[in-house]
């Protein structure tokens, strides 16, 4: 490991290691003063063990409890950086004007707590209540007999541990609920590691989604990070899910459908090369799991640029962190004939919650016509 990396990577364990003895101080203070909890090492073992398990769990794929354990402390971890010091704020001050230390701690404290514990609610009700949201597309473009398609889009569902068997079945039946003439589904299907999926057969029920042009998918950079592709393909292979790896399809003689490797993989094609032998008089539709390269799309043609990947942020602020980054975070923009359309998410990476986000299924319903101005109806 280089110097540079090495020094890094210890700054960051450092402020990681500060950050949780300062939350595992506050917690401490709150249960020795208000319930007289005295052993402060079995305790302070406690919070140890928790802000490591979600490494933990990396290396022990065969205990998932510390993973589960491990995605909630992430939770926690963010809130209570972002509420405990206002908390410290309003002891000190309330401490001065003369109110006793221990009743000051017991309240506060417990108000950090009940926040939290609510915030927690409100956030695993938004992660597993998925809502749809509907766009509608104008193309000026039209092959054949097509007219008119909808297109039910479902991003990000990290299926494993935590996004389960029972999120499985919401998807199935929420998507085909809207009757899709199409399913597409850019990336992160499976959250890093395919053992879980198959260990509950989250494909056996995943195979009933139903489209009368199919089911289509990419890889998202998940699927990269849990070193399982080759596993993860066949499982989709056997349950009719086709994955489109840098490659374009014609549909229903129709439109192409484009699938691009994720950007995590170094040897995926560029756009342009990707859609080398393409007629651009026809729509052009096209999966990335990363909004990352919008201005490549409209470059070359593309109509309908569909992808996922940022979760809103899944938990505020950090949308504020994600609207920087990309161009487009989460819903729709467009530029020039290009329409691009950013799904929060259907699942959750870390902890069951979305807070400022919320779970979402993607209808769009398109209109493809001769000619004149393309546009969004919402």
């Amino acid at each position: 490991m280089k110097p540079r990396y090495l020094l890094n990577f210890m700054f960051i364990i450092i402020v990681y290691a500060s950050l949780t003895f300062y939350i595992g101080w506050n917690g401490w203070v709150w249960l020795h003063t208000a319930y007289d909890l005295n052993n402060k090492w079995i305790y302070g073992f406690i919070v140890g063990l928790i802000s490591c398990s979600y490494i933990i769990g990396h290396f022990l794929k065969g205990v998932p409890l510390f993973k589960i354990i491990g995605s909630y402390w992430f939770g926690l971890f963010q809130y209570a950086i972002l509420f405990l010091p206002l908390s410290n704020l309003v002891a000190f001050l309330l401490i001065l004007t003369g109110l006793p230390t221990t009743s000051v701690i017991y309240w506060v404290g417990g108000a950090v707590f009940l926040a939290l514990v609510i915030l927690f609610i409100y956030g695993t009700y938004n992660a597993y209540s998925p809502v749809v949201r509907t766009f509608s597309l104008v193309i000026p473009k039209q092959v054949g007999e097509l007219k008119e398609l909808r297109i039910a889009m479902a991003s990000d569902m990290h299926f494993g541990r935590l996004s389960g068997i029972r999120h499985v079945r919401r998807l199935v039946r929420e998507v085909n609920a809207l009757q899709p003439d199409i399913i597409l589904l850019p990336g992160d299907i499976i959250d890093d590691d395919p053992v879980p999926f198959t260990q509950k057969k989250m494909g056996n029920v995943m195979k009933d989604l139903s489209a009368p042009l199919g089911v289509f998918g990419v890889l998202g950079n998940h699927e990269y990070y849990g070193g399982g592709i080759p596993t993860f393909l066949q499982e989709m292979e056997r349950i009719g899910i086709n994955i489109l790896l840098d490659q374009v399809i014609k549909v229903g003689d129709s439109f192409y459908l484009a699938g691009r490797k994720d950007k995590t993989d170094s040897n995926r094609l560029s756009i342009e090369n990707l859609l080398v032998d393409i007629d651009p008089t026809h729509p052009i539709i096209m999966m990335d799991h990363q909004p990352a390269e919008i201005t490549q799309a409209q470059v070359n043609n593309v109509d309908l640029l569909l992808s996922g990947h940022t979760h809103r942020g899944q938990m505020a602020p950090n949308h504020l962190i994600t609207k920087r980054i990309f161009e487009n975070d989460w819903g729709y923009l467009q530029k020039s004939q290009l329409h691009t359309i950013v799904s929060s998410g259907f699942g959750f990476w870390g902890p069951p919650l979305r807070i400022g986000s919320r779970s979402e299924i993607i209808q769009i319903d398109i209109t493809f016509v001769n000619s004149g101005n393309s546009g969004i109806y919402k």
